[in-house]
């Protein structure tokens, strides 16, 4: 598929399962991999980043039985399991991989270099490589470590206090998960407000970890106390999810319904920021699978207004801002994101691919260093083509943008749904009502 063309339809109607959360899926894996016993995993998200963390883990010698399309056993080998693998890592495109595949590495007894594609290899990695290298690990890449490919040569790790100086999930994630090879505990304080998967399903294995608003302290593990697998559902993925609840808050016919999706209060932020402008939204349902909160999400045609996205928000958010930049687009009133510097580092620079693909629709947007200024056009946008630069959530926020827009829109590289949604197209085929 080289590209595709959209037009606007009449109506939109449907429900949709959202594929399972992408974050939990990877880890599902890659902890379960290092546990004791067989996890049973289902609605697992098969899509390219996380089937690199599969991957990732056959490699080091960890079973991993693919029973159905969503649906996986993986066979834990115990935190001193893993086997010296016999080639380099490939970790795709998927960073999250990387991280924590890094952490959990680097206090293993074995040499191993991590590595990806081209987006990859440019995105920063001293972010996780610098506060690893604190804790102990022997950590070298280019640019001193900045730029996979990483090798890591296993050695002791030891604890201590790192303060965290941006929210990552994927940084807390890595120093978490060297934590369990390392001979003090482990305490994290600073920006520690990223989302927080890590540390809900290494509770739920059994491990002695403390959580609290400032600090996060993690105790190794002993022999008796080592994790145990955990069977789960993935619940469904809210960043998946956001694409569907701005379709139907923009479009001025619509009405759409996305049960079973991970409301964890760390990311919900782009349900917040449609209800600050304004989204008819509805959760029923909620209740708790696992270790996560999960409920049905209902939206509809809304008048949507502009708003500030920012400060505490944008953590919670950061992987929705494409779609919630269509949303403001569609608003009334000018839309502010700022303290969103992440965006420079993610698939794409996505401030400056979002601001070029709303120009390209007739949007007023400036960018910023760290986020953008859209001037809302009330719904009307126009068609263009516009290029998704393989990046998967630029794919999917131009093709909730050509829902509500004049004429045709063409999307060059959609294929590139496939890291996080593999069926991404057919969903939006199926929500459709032209009659």
């Amino acid at each position: 598929m080289t590209n595709i063309t959209l037009t606007a339809p009449k109506r939109l109607r449907g429900v949709i399962h959202v594929p399972g959360d992408k974050s939990i899926s990877h880890r599902a894996v890659l902890l379960n991999a290092v546990a004791t016993g067989t996890a049973h995993i289902t609605n697992f998200l098969p899509g390219a980043d996380c089937l690199s963390s599969v991957a990732c883990v056959r490699a080091l010698g960890a079973r991993v039985d693919q029973t159905g399309e969503r649906e996986l056993l993986v066979h834990g080998v115990g935190l001193n399991g893993f086997q010296e693998p016999v080639d380099v890592l490939d970790c795709g495109n998927s960073g999250t991989t990387l991280r924590l595949l890094a952490g959990l590495l680097a206090g293993q007894p074995f040499f191993s270099v991590l590595t990806g594609d081209a987006s990859l290899r440019s995105r920063p990695q001293r972010r996780i490589v610098t506060p690893l290298r604190a804790m102990g690990a022997q950590i070298d890449g280019r640019a001193d470590g900045d730029r996979a490919p990483l090798a890591i040569r296993g050695s002791s790790l030891r604890g201590g206090h790192y303060q965290l100086p941006i929210a990552s999930a994927q940084v807390k994630s890595a120093l978490l998960l060297a934590a369990l090879n390392a001979s003090e505990p482990l305490v994290l304080t600073g920006r520690i407000d990223s989302r927080d998967h890590t540390e809900r399903m290494l509770a739920a294995m059994g491990l002695d970890i403390t959580v609290t608003t400032d600090q996060i302290v993690l105790r190794p593990p002993t022999a008796a106390t080592a994790p145990t697998a955990l069977s789960l559902r993935v619940p469904g993925d809210p960043s998946s999810a956001a694409f569907w609840w701005v379709a139907a808050a923009i479009h001025p016919d619509a009405e759409l319904m996305t049960p079973g999706v991970c409301l964890n209060p760390t990311r919900t932020g782009a349900l917040d920021a449609l209800r600050a402008m304004g989204a008819t939204i509805e959760v029923m349902n909620e209740r708790l699978e696992g270790s996560e909160p999960v409920g049905d999400v209902l939206v509809r045609s809304s008048m949507l207004r502009g708003t500030t996205i920012a400060g505490e928000m944008i953590p919670r958010l950061i992987d929705e801002i494409p779609v919630l930049a269509v949303a403001a687009a569609c608003a009334e009133g000018e839309t502010v994101i700022r303290d969103a510097q992440e965006l420079r580092a993610k698939e794409t620079d996505r401030i400056a691919t979002v601001a070029a693909g709303l120009s390209a629709m007739g949007v007023a947007v400036e960018p910023t260093v760290d986020g953008m200024i859209i001037a809302g056009r009330s719904g009307i946008l126009h068609g263009a083509t516009l290029d998704s630069y393989h990046d998967h959530r630029l794919a999917m926020a131009w093709a909730i943008a050509a829902l509500v827009a004049r004429g045709e829109t063409t999307i060059l590289e959609p294929a590139a749904v496939a890291v996080s949604y593999p069926g991404f197209w057919q969903a939006l085929a199926a929500v459709q009502e032209d009659a």
